[in-house]
């Protein structure tokens, strides 16, 4: 047999013994997390108007029917102090009113009720609730709320229910133990633009349990994301050695941009804890003036000789993990390491292996100078509709490219 029941239909409700003589009421629900849909281990009793509560066992229970909950012969006997432990979680005390992310659909919402499953006497979480329904159950005002809208409007409000292995709890205070088995979507699964929007809508100490609980590389694409004004308070709430581990899994030109925002003392010891070669990338980036193509290009392309092979070339496209706007194109250099042609990824794909790239290059590179003007960049994105361009110094040498979203992001700012 298998039934559905919302924690607000049995908190309260009197726990009996086989004699009838009340125990006290079921206060709470203890789960143990671990599984898909975590099972209840544990009733919460509270006895009188005493504060404190007292645990049995889920299996000292008789079945859950819609009176008084019924325990087994001797089960009174076997009532302990309740006591939560790394892997538990209290149904009312941690989840109820508090903020969840719904990994399914990338947004924040805030628990009014949680929808249980009785299976084979095993109470299952499988459920949350976040609808006006689960508020008004939990008030005790669904049934007339319903008697109203049916009679008047022929409606009645809908469920909104989110399967919990979507679900991952916010509350600061269980970010050290609460560690979920969500098989479908995890945070890092979440495209970072919308862990970034999920970011500004919290308040500061979720918002940086959230950042916190983010493998670096999914912290460094959500941190390029979040509007400037909350990265440094992100950035301040974690640790130094973890906050240049970040920036180390950043694009350069990103790296930059934040850096510069950065008080001077900050910004020195973050960059001190960066690898020699990226911290070379970003200490470049920073002397060239705010406004001019060098200050937003990126380091991250790829540039080869003419006398290069096609084959040599998809080597070199195998070894790099650059966004692909950023390999779109690959520069063609002379024995001086002069800029003298491009080719495209098609190229890769459609030639013989042993072609020279020199043999199929275009000579004809559109590029910009490392000193030239934002606004100038941006006038060649919309004439040519490049997905990226290079940029080289006063010898004609490439420095590094800047991408369609580079400049895209630059106007924006601009907004």
């Amino acid at each position: 047999m298998k039934q559905f029941v919302f924690f607000s239909e049995i908190h309260g409700r009197a726990v009996l013994d086989t004699q009838g003589r009340p125990i006290g009421r079921l206060d709470d629900l203890k789960v143990r997390l671990g599984e898909l849909f975590p099972k209840v281990t544990s009733v919460v009793l509270k006895k009188d108007r005493r504060p404190k509560h007292w645990a049995l066992a889920w299996d000292e229970t008789e079945a859950l029917n819609e009176g008084p909950i019924k325990l087994k012969p001797g089960a009174e006997d076997r009532i302990t102090t309740l006591e939560v432990g790394a892997a538990e979680l209290l149904l009312r005390a941690d989840l109820l009113d508090k903020q969840v992310v719904d990994t399914f659909d990338a947004k924040i919402e805030r628990v009014n009720d949680v929808h249980l499953l009785i299976v084979d006497h095993e109470l299952r979480l499988v459920h949350i609730d976040f609808g006006l329904r689960g508020l008004l159950r939990r008030l005790g005002w669904l049934k007339p709320v319903d008697s109203f809208t049916n009679w008047l409007f022929a409606y009645s409000l809908p469920e909104k229910l989110i399967s919990w292995k979507y679900i991952q709890p916010l509350a600061a205070d269980l970010k050290s133990r609460l560690k979920l088995n969500v098989t479908m979507r995890k945070l890092h699964e979440i495209h970072p633009s919308d862990l970034a929007d999920i970011l500004e809508e919290l308040d500061q100490a979720h918002r940086s349990s959230v950042f916190q609980s983010l493998d670096l590389e999914t912290a460094a694409e959500t941190l390029q994301e979040v509007d400037p004004k909350i990265q440094l308070s992100l950035i301040e709430s974690t640790t130094e050695e973890r906050a240049s581990d970040i920036l180390e899994q950043m694009e350069p030109d990103e790296a930059r941009d934040f850096l510069a925002e950065l008080p001077e003392e900050k910004k020195l010891k973050l960059m001190g804890n960066l690898g020699q070669s990226r911290r070379e990338d970003v200490e470049e980036l920073l002397r060239y003036k705010e406004g001019t193509a060098g200050s937003i290009m990126t380091k991250d392309f790829i540039a080869l000789p003419r006398d290069a092979t096609i084959s040599l070339a998809v080597d070199a496209f195998k070894k790099v993990f650059h966004p692909l706007e950023s390999v779109a194109y690959i520069y063609v250099t002379d024995d001086a390491e002069h800029l003298v042609g491009v080719i495209t990824v098609r190229h890769l794909v459609t030639c013989d292996r042993q072609e020279t790239l020199g043999g199929l290059m275009n000579p004809h590179v559109i590029r910009v100078n490392i000193e030239d003007d934002i606004d100038r960049v941006a006038d060649i994105f919309n004439k040519y509709k490049f997905l990226a361009l290079p940029i080289v110094d006063t010898d004609n040498i490439i420095q590094g490219i800047i991408t369609l979203q580079d400049i895209v992001e630059d106007r924006a700012k601009e907004l």
